[in-house]
């Protein structure tokens, strides 16, 4: 491997090793009321924020201002005709703090649309990336390009006093809300439709816009978007794009810079990756089974064997979650509704009949229902949206709601710069020793 990563890798094993001993025997000793397990463990359980815009139970699941996801579905106004509540209703309850009416849902539409307009330089920044660049890497370039737009830089720059920081973050937040939709359907018809790109309706709302720039004209399919950029929007502060944002955001960079941040966080396989993860296990479960739809019987043969091969359950287990996620809920509701004998549909469903009393038995998750992401790429598949790889640009539209959303609240209130303690593993050694009283970092 050659000399300094050969040594690198020595150290880091050995001090790997020290690590699990410390855990193993001193994990539950607490550093100013926190475990020493949480601190080396992702500081799982420990409450170090303020995020006004929802609240994740781990019994009732995420609640928005209060309100469960399916009490927003009946309270949310929806379309004339429509099912599904629109998107900008819920922004205006994170934003508010009280349900809207029909003519605030109005005025945020026509908003977004006024504002959707992107510079041209933009989709040239992204016309000179490779076609093939991951969707997500356009989409954070693209976020960043149209940073030569941000009314907070252009305003600190010109120095602005700390009671007016809220002003200018909520107007970048509304015009990156109003143009995410058009930059993400530019990225998806450059790489997958041959660069053919649809304008806008400035007729339609900002999800059944979106959807139409994509080139899906079916109304279930803008139903399913309205709901699914609802469901996604936010999922409170400590999942790593809203506490990504939120942390980028206390520097004072401006909502452009920390949405991209965000986004880059998103990107990650252990946050936003696994709808599409989802999808591709059960392709594989269909293609070792020779396709069809296979028996529960299958199902759980296949289910063990995955789990014997030392991986995970693609869509299952969730960090806080101790439940089925209401989100999950939410989609098979709308599939059964719209696609109730859609094979990868029915999938999905026996597989959620299957997995939870496995991983119960076997011990493997604190959690073993499905999440959110366990049924989402399923009802993409059936309306024709197959490229995976654009799933989590669906996921990071939607999570602007929740986060930009935050930003405006952080600023309203003057949160400041985040900045938790960190300790090394010879500060750890030396707490446990009772070795600190005159210690200084």
């Amino acid at each position: 491997m050659g000399y300094l990563k050969d040594t690198f890798y020595k150290k880091s094993e050995e001090l790997a090793a020290e690590i699990r001993g410390i855990l193993k025997e001193y994990g539950d000793k607490q550093v100013d009321k926190v475990h020493i397990s949480q601190i080396y463990q992702g500081m799982r359980g420990v409450t170090g924020l303020v995020s006004e815009t929802s609240l994740l139970d781990p019994i009732n699941g995420i609640r928005f201002r209060g309100y469960s996801i399916p009490e927003l579905k009946e309270k949310l106004p929806k379309i004339p005709g429509g099912s599904e509540p629109l998107p900008e209703g819920l922004f205006y309850l994170m934003l508010i703090g009280e349900l809207p009416t029909e003519e605030d849902v109005q005025h945020i539409s026509n908003t977004w649309g006024r504002r959707s307009q992107i510079p041209r330089h933009v989709f040239n920044t992204i016309d000179k990336l490779p076609v093939e660049t991951h969707p997500m890497t356009q989409f954070s370039i693209g976020i960043m390009a149209m940073q030569t737009e941000s009314v907070f830089a252009k305003a600190y720059a010109r120095g602005i006093s700390k009671q007016d920081y809220w002003d200018y973050t909520y107007e970048d937040a509304m015009n990156l809300i109003a143009r995410l939709p058009r930059l993400a359907a530019y990225i998806y018809r450059r790489k997958y439709k041959n660069n053919t790109h649809i304008e806008p309706d400035p007729g339609l709302d900002w999800a059944g816009n979106f959807a139409h720039m994509l080139g899906f004209e079916e109304e279930d399919f803008k139903a399913l978007m309205r709901l699914y950029m609802t469901i996604h929007a936010d999922h409170e502060g400590g999942n790593v794009s809203a506490h990504t944002t939120h942390l980028v955001g206390s520097a004072l960079s401006d909502p452009y810079l920390a949405f991209a941040a965000g986004m880059n966080g998103l990107a990650g396989p252990l946050h936003g990756l696994a709808n599409q993860e989802v999808i591709k296990w059960i392709d594989q479960m269909r293609e070792e089974l020779g396709g069809g739809l296979p028996s529960k019987d299958e199902i759980e043969k296949y289910v063990r064997k995955t789990l014997d091969d030392g991986k995970v359950i693609p869509g299952y287990g969730h960090a806080v979650l101790r439940k089925t996620d209401p989100r999950f809920t939410a989609q098979m509701e709308f599939a059964k509704a719209h696609l109730p004998n859609d094979e990868l549909v029915n999938i999905v469903w026996r597989v959620y009949e299957v997995v939870p009393g496995i991983l119960k038995e076997l011990g493997k998750a604190k959690n073993p229902w499905p999440n959110v992401d366990a049924h989402s790429g399923s009802l993409l598949v059936h309306y024709g949206l197959i490229e995976y790889e654009f799933y989590t640009v669906l996921f990071g539209v939607a999570r602007s709601l929740g986060v930009l959303a935050s930003l405006c609240w952080d600023r309203a209130l003057g949160l400041p710069l985040e900045r938790p303690k960190s300790v090394t593993t010879q500060w750890v050694k030396k707490f446990i020793k009772g070795e600190l009283e005159n210690y200084e970092d």
